[in-house]
Order: C-alpha cells, then structure tokens, then sequence
C-alpha cells in the first residue's frame, strides 16, 4: 500500500499503552508518519531503549527504537509503499524482567492493553466491533524466556486467542533483514518504562495505573475472560445473582475459595491459618457458603481455572494465586479478600478488583479496610520485608469471616 499518515486510534495518548493506526517498520525501527508531529505524545511515554528497568539507567528511546517522521522524511526513509500486516498487533515491548511472571504478563501487559484497547469502542469514529488481536509481539524476547515458572502463560493466551500468534525477536529481525517497508494495520505499543512515566503511576505504583483514567466499558474483561474458561475448561459454569453455582456440578450456596500459601514464603501463622479455615467452616456449615481450602500447586491447571470460576468470594494472603481472580466471574458479590502483614500494603491485587469488577477488602490481623470507587490507599507500604514476606503472618479467622458473611448477606442492588 502507499505510504500514508500514521494517527493514534481515537486521537487518545495513553503513556505505555498507545495504539496507532498505519504504524511503520523499517530495519527494526518504528516510524510514524505525519504532518502534525504535535498529536503525538513524546516518544518516551510511547517505548523506551530495549533493556531491563534500572533506576541508574535512562531509558528514553533513541532514533534506533522509534521516530516521527514527515510525508516528506517519508518517501526517503520508507520509500513509496510498504508490506502490510493486517489486523490488529499488540506489540509487547518488555524484556523478561518483569514478563516472566503470571501477574505481570495478565495482570498488567494484558489487562492494561485490554482496557485500552477496549476503550477505543466508546469513542466516535471507531469501527466496531473492535477486531481481535491477530499476533502478539515481543521484539526483546528470545525463545521461551517469556514464559512464567508456573507454566500458565502460554496456556490461558493459546485459551484466550487461539488464532492468534506469538511472535519474538526473531521476527523483528526477519522484518529487517528483507529490507522492505511494513505497515501495522493497527497497533499498540506496550511499552513498562513509558507506563512508568504516567503521573498516576506515583498513586499505585504499577505499571497498570496510566491505564486507570481511560473510561472502558464496564464488561472490558467479561468476554476475554468467558472465553479462557470455556477453552480451558470445557464449559462455562453458571452462576446466580448471589453466586450459587446453577449449572452441573450444582452448589447448594455461593462459594468462597481460601488459596492456602502454607507450602511456600509470605504464610500465615499455622494457628492463624487453622483458625482461618475454622472461621470459614463455621459460614459452612450455617449454609452461607460452600467452602474450598486449596493448596493451587496440587490442582492441574484447568481443575484451578474450574475452580476459580465457580467461586464469589477468593480470600488468600498477598501472592501470585490471588492473580486468578482474573477469571472468577464478577457480580454485586464478587470479592477478593487480602491478607497482608499488619499496616502494609501494596495495589497489586487490588487494581485487578478494580478492573474486573470486585470488591476488595485488605485484611491487616483483626481490621480490614475498603476503599470506594474513587478512593484508595495512599502510597505502598511494605514495612520490614522480612515480616511481609515471612511465615509468621497473623490473621484473625473471625475478622475475615465476618467480611466474608456480610458481603454474601447485605442486600445488593
């Protein structure tokens, strides 16, 4: 095709989670052509150098990584028509420093550039439906390395976009070794150092925050979300207003999963966990909830996802696990309950409640704090590491099972 402007899908500039339209790649560096450089954000929010995030290190992208060019600059760097790659491409721009990790991949990457991408729907001018993604690439990753320890990534993208590719360094490198012009159809550029550069990024403090002022549908998730759970289940379980599972296997009440964390780092106390699990037997048996107590590396992984999303109320210590909150439905009842050392505190999981439509609730011993749309903790705090991540957390079972019983009894709307 000739060689055309490049605009931002919707004319919306998101730091590290920028889609554009007719976006250009020639010897590994992207170009955006156009007349009105200034509708452009820097490029330090769009990407960054390839290379790990340090605190020493300047990150801002050079000429090497990216440029805008003119109409004019054009016809010299890119010649008069360009190779066209159709669809729409999330160009994943993460080394495997922070990629290599279940939250990080699906609890950011993912569920930012979701949110995003999702939000072009709602603005004029936007043909909808919006397409799926065709290919997902990572110019910085060599082989498998994006892979998590656990195993779930590769799986939950192949259950989420069975069509679609994932693509590595590797290809970059064909792009420029043929010496041609190509052209993205559409593209995001995902990019951690530039998300980094948001201001609201000093509120929570993950690379997900730039994304949490751009106005999504509420459902953004639901049909992502679906689709994993059927493709890697089997089926979909049906749950009612209050969270009693209706399709087979049937519950008699809403369910409510504990993630134990006694087998690794960061766990409870064994006489806090024992009580725990007492408290919640006590809801139980008063039929206000069926209850799972889960150790999530003893279930294969499709038994975990199955699981997960006949559940309303997931309660666990601050960890990895508390990342399947991702694919437990959302409803009026939905919610997450969080333990952490007394008086810390980190967003991780609770800007995913945020997101998929929960309500979290961080339990510190024998208190528990919420927070309203709108509102939030202030900062992160982790106190002394050796506490937070150590095998001597305390909880007080009843505090927990309290929240637990009002959000499965208090009239909901």
């Amino acid at each position: 095709m000739p060689i055309e402007e490049t605009t931002l899908a919707g004319g919306m500039a998101v730091p590290g989670f920028n889609v554009f339209d007719r976006l250009y790649v020639w010897n590994g560096t992207i170009y955006a052509v156009t007349s009105d450089p200034k509708a452009f954000p820097e490029l330090r929010m769009v990407l960054s150098r390839p290379g790990d995030v340090k605190s020493d290190h300047n990150m801002d992208p050079t000429p090497s990584e990216m440029q805008i060019i003119s109409p004019a600059e054009a016809k010299l760097f890119l010649g008069e028509s360009a190779v066209v790659i159709e669809g729409m491409s999330f160009i994943l721009w993460d080394t495997n420093q922070f990629m290599a990790h279940y939250y990080h991949w699906w609890g950011e990457l993912i569920l930012g550039a979701m949110r995003v991408y999702s939000s072009l729907s709602l603005l004029p001018g936007i043909k909808t439906p919006l397409a799926q993604p065709q290919r997902f690439i990572l110019p910085n990753i060599n082989g498998s390395t994006w892979r998590d320890r656990a195993g779930v990534d590769g799986p939950l993208m192949r259950a989420g976009w069975p069509f679609a590719s994932i693509e590595q360094q590797d290809f970059w490198r064909d792009l420029a070794r043929l010496n041609q012009t190509f052209v993205f159809e559409r593209a995001m550029i995902v990019c951690r150092p530039a998300a980094h550069k948001s201001p609201l990024a000093t509120l929570w403090y993950k690379m997900i925050s730039s994304s949490m002022n751009v106005t999504a549908p509420p459902d953004f998730w639901q049909p992502l979300q679906r689709r994993v759970i059927r493709n890697a289940v089997g089926y979909l379980p049906e749950l009612d207003e209050n969270g009693k599972v209706l399709s087979e296997p049937r519950s008699k009440a809403p369910v409510v999963t504990y993630i134990s964390r006694q087998g690794g780092v960061r766990r409870l106390t064994s006489e806090a966990h024992e009580g725990l699990v007492d408290a919640l037997r006590g809801l139980e048996s008063e039929g206000l909830c069926e209850l799972n107590v889960v150790a999530m590396e003893n279930l294969t992984f499709s038994a975990q996802l199955e699981m997960v999303a006949r559940t309303t109320v997931m309660v666990g210590v601050h960890g990895n696990g508390l990342t399947h909150q991702l694919w437990m439905p959302s409803s009026p009842r939905s919610t997450v309950v969080e333990i952490f050392f007394p008086k810390s505190y980190l967003h991780d999981y609770e800007i995913l409640a945020r997101n998929i439509g929960h309500k979290h609730y961080a339990i510190w011993n024998d208190s528990s704090v919420t927070y309203p749309p709108g509102k939030w903790f202030k900062g992160v705090e982790q106190g002394d590491r050796t506490n937070f991540n150590g095998y001597a957390i305390p909880v007080h079972g009843p505090t927990v099972a309290e929240v637990v019983r009002d959000r499965l009894t208090t009239f909901t709307p």
